[in-house]
């Protein structure tokens, strides 16, 4: 079965940090499992950015190859501007594209940040995601 999920871009991170954990358990399935990414262009250029910062030292080629695989495996999708407040502001196209997708399909927002988001079934951390996806 395919799970669509938005993933943080905490949880790229954790995963490139170290690729035996739970999240590079996530972004392994997203990559080539059962997870099917939800993107859109600002979500995709946050990736980069971050995936990009001198301070974590991912090699270029590493960063490349996680992005074009999320990008192969990716629904794009345009969501509406939701009147939602959150404590990080830039986290709102995250929960916008989730709830975007939910209006036709079941999907998750998966972050490790889970307070930074309403307290809801579908935004779910990293382990939550692993459990739903039957290998927790």
């Amino acid at each position: 079965m395919k799970y669509y999920a938005v993933i943080d871009t905490n949880v790229l991170v954790s995963a490139m940090l170290r690729w035996d954990s739970v999240p590079g358990c996530v972004l392994e399935q997203s990559l080539l499992g059962d997870i099917v990414p939800l993107l859109n262009e600002k979500i995709l250029n946050e990736y980069i950015d971050v995936l990009g910062r001198p301070k974590f030292r991912f090699p270029r080629e590493k960063v490349s190859e996680v992005i074009d695989g999320l990008i192969r495996r990716g629904v794009f999708l345009d969501a509406n501007t939701l009147d939602v407040e959150l404590p990080d502001p830039k986290d709102a196209v995250f929960y916008e594209i989730v709830m975007e997708k939910r209006k036709s399909d079941e999907a998750f927002l998966v972050t490790g940040n889970i307070k930074h988001f309403p307290s809801e079934p579908y935004i779910v951390t990293p382990r939550e995601m692993l459990t739903i996806l039957g290998l927790g």
